[in-house]
């Protein structure tokens, strides 16, 4: 690229962060895809964040591609592309098809040489994406058919003249990388849980989809914490927080229980109406059954809830 490309490309791609952080204030469940394709306008023309393809270069743009996208897990349909870290956090991102020389893989390539910044939609639910930005390329790796990718820790809209930089003290990018890959996980782990409960809380089926939290049944340090629907519950932020500190549990029969010391308090109407009336009330299920709470979890959840009571 000539300089005057090499300044358009540097000018849309931060016009597309600073967009970044314009959506991510009113998405905070996860960008919608159609909000990616239709993007935003850089001095009158429409440039699109991204579209079908996995690696996506907006027609504005000389060379380099601008982002990548993964696809949110569907429960039941396995991933085209199973991107993931790998032991130190790197994103292994795979090739777009088998050719190291197809077209967009080289765009990655090209984008690698000039560590150019690039945006990382990563699939959080049917539709939902969390954008990351910006990430690194910074190995290609046409044996396994993938790229290696980094995050930054700095989520800004002005990079500099990323021309100069090159990718730099990777020991730090790839513990930000599995910061970010934890981050993302987790808003994976929610959007399905959520989705499971029919956007409604297990126990007093509040349908607020923003004041609901996807609860670990055994938390994610546990060697059974599994990052799957029937290790979460979908509750509202004060059963979750009445779950965490054990004043209520949700039994193997899938029945509420509250600490006899709760039960017993009168202290006015959220206490009788939003904790004591829901003893012994069964919670609301997913319409999957393989979805439904894993009760050898929920049995060794109640054994601590009783040893805390």
């Amino acid at each position: 690229m000539n300089y005057a490309e090499m300044e358009l490309d540097r000018d849309v791609r931060n016009a597309a962060f600073d967009f970044l952080v314009e959506c991510i204030s009113r998405y905070s469940e996860g960008l919608p895809f159609q909000i990616i394709v239709k993007g935003f306008f850089f001095k009158g023309e429409r440039v699109p964040l991204g579209g079908p393809p996995g690696i996506f270069k907006p027609h504005i743009l000389p060379e380099l591609p601008l982002s990548i996208r993964t696809a949110p897990e569907i429960p039941g349909k396995a991933r085209l592309y199973d991107d993931r870290p790998n032991e130190e956090g790197v994103i292994i991102y795979k090739y777009q098809g088998t050719n190291p020389f197809r077209f967009d893989n080289i765009w990655l390539r090209k984008a690698m040489q000039c560590g150019a910044p690039l945006v990382y939609f990563y699939g959080v639910g049917q539709g939902l994406y969390k954008p990351t930005w910006p990430v690194f390329i910074i190995d290609d790796d046409p044996i396994n058919l993938s790229f290696h990718i980094v995050a930054d820790e700095q989520q800004l809209g002005v990079m500099g003249n990323y021309w100069e930089q090159r990718v730099s003290e990777n020991d730090r990018r790839r513990y930000i990388t599995v910061e970010v890959q934890q981050r993302l996980h987790q808003d994976t782990f929610r959007a399905n849980v959520i989705r499971a409960y029919q956007q409604s809380c297990a126990i007093c089926r509040l349908r607020h989809r923003e004041l609901l939290d996807a609860a670990h049944i055994l938390e994610d340090k546990h060697p059974k914490g599994i990052p799957a629907v029937s290790n979460g519950l979908a509750l509202c932020a004060i059963h979750h927080r009445a779950y965490d500190k054990n004043v209520l549990t949700v039994k193997p029969d899938y029945s509420v229980e509250i600490q006899d010391k709760i039960l017993h308090e009168i202290d006015g109407p959220m206490l009788r109406y939003g904790l004591q009336e829901f003893q012994g009330s069964l919670i609301l299920l997913p319409k999957r059954i393989d979805q439904w709470p894993d009760r050898d979890a929920l049995a060794e959840r109640y054994s601590r809830y009783k040893a805390a009571g």
